[in-house]
């Protein structure tokens, strides 16, 4: 079901406390009644007391009506006393999560009671205060949340353009049924004006179709010696949409898939695979080599296909079914065989048509880079302002100063 009410469920939350729509599952109005005792409320905040122990959110408008299971703590502020923003901040602290974690009972799964989520301290400053302390992390959260939203306009642009030249053959099908391709003549005129069939269907008149790795390097040799220390990329931080990790770490290497600045990292076990995990590597300093788990397949594109060919490449539904539908082992570890990609079948476009769809879209990538280094200083500074705002370290009156000389 697509519709109704929402119905949100750990997985719906992300680490730093957002929603997930796309994850909701969704129940009738007769199931939401029965449910009554966990229908939410807006300025609700969640705290996740199973499986994932410690995510915390707190409901907008905007995903209401939504309802919530057990595995989901509904923490409903009084707004006589706090701030249902600063109460969201509060127990988002590093300290209180990781208190919860260390007082989970293990079974089946981790469980965290709701007894020792009602022992949980917060400082509780005067109402001015807490509204002061929400506002300037929720100022640094909506930077964060901006720079999201267009680094998903900007690929959104570059895997439209991807599927309309190489999948959808646009600008050929509107030649050759002697409509405007849309383009200027300049690149109009380098695209063919007829279809030929092929192994795959129609194609364009001169292109050719050809196994995955003639054309794009899977698992790429990359130098890194045991021992080293470099960045690393684990599988909790794979991005599901978007290309760019919100969080990579240094750490002492030891066997993993190694990649470089412009490849793309491919997660092959489920479920990560079906959930999308999926990157672009733009994050590394010059020459560095990252690492990160052996679930990832790494994907380098040959010239004159732009890198970024094989980031669009992989977030295509087409290459994604193949995937998933390559997948052996036991149920629930299953994972893609990196050789079984040589049965996947490419249509490869002439050199100018490749080298003008790496003009137009490196640039969406670089803007998408910028914007996402931004997301992980904005996100670093509020994680480190947060517990010294709640514990009153640091006053509300010091923090713009702080604030500059974290940021220049």
């Amino acid at each position: 079901m697509e519709a109704g009410i929402s119905y949100v469920k750990v997985e719906s939350i992300t680490n730093d406390g957002r929603f997930q729509p796309q994850k909701f599952a969704f129940i009738d109005e007769e199931t939401n009644r029965l449910l009554e005792r966990s229908v939410l409320q807006e300025d609700d905040v969640f705290f996740t007391i199973a499986g994932t122990i410690g995510r915390v959110s707190k409901v907008n408008a905007s995903i209401l009506p939504a309802n919530t299971n057990q595995a989901v703590a509904i923490v409903r502020p009084n707004r006589a006393v706090i701030d249902p923003q600063f109460l969201y901040y509060a127990l988002r602290d590093g300290q209180r999560v990781r208190h919860a974690q260390t007082r989970v009972v293990q079974s089946v799964q981790a469980n965290f009671s709701l007894t020792e989520l009602s022992a949980i301290t917060i400082p509780l400053p005067d109402k001015e205060e807490q509204r002061a302390i929400a506002h300037i992390l929720g100022t640094l959260d909506d930077k964060i949340e901006l720079n999201r939203r267009m680094n998903e306009t900007l690929e959104a642009m570059a895997r439209a353009l991807f599927k309309s030249w190489f999948v959808d053959f646009d600008p050929v099908r509107a030649k050759a049924e002697g409509r405007d391709p849309s383009l200027p003549q300049p690149l109009a005129d380098i695209f063919p004006a007829r279809l030929v069939n092929s192994e795959l269907g129609e194609i364009p008149e001169g292109w050719e179709v050809k196994p995955l790795p003639e054309v794009v390097t899977v698992n790429p040799s990359r130098s890194l010696r045991k021992g080293d220390v470099a960045p690393y990329l684990d599988m909790a931080n794979m991005p599901t949409r978007g290309h760019s990790p919100d969080v990579v770490i240094n750490r002492t290497f030891g066997s993993g898939m190694r990649f470089v600045n412009g490849d793309t990292l491919v997660a092959r076990i489920t479920p990560c695979l079906e959930n999308g995990k999926t990157a672009y590597v733009d994050f590394l300093g010059d020459g560095q080599v990252g690492w990160g788990s052996t679930e990832y397949i790494v994907l380098r594109p040959k010239p004159p296909l732009p890198t970024e060919f094989a980031y669009c490449l992989a977030r295509n539904v087409e290459f994604r079914d193949f995937a998933i539908q390559s997948m052996t082992g036991s149920s629930g570890r299953q994972r893609v065989p990196a050789g079984s990609l040589s049965h996947f079948q490419v249509v490869v476009a002439p050199k100018p048509i490749a080298e003008r769809f790496g003009k137009a879209i490196t640039p969406l990538f670089a803007r998408a880079n910028k914007a996402a280094e931004e997301v992980r200083i904005l996100a670093s500074l509020r994680n480190t302002l947060l517990p010294k705002l709640i514990s009153g370290e640091l006053r509300v009156k010091d923090t713009e100063q702080f604030i500059e000389r974290t940021t220049t």
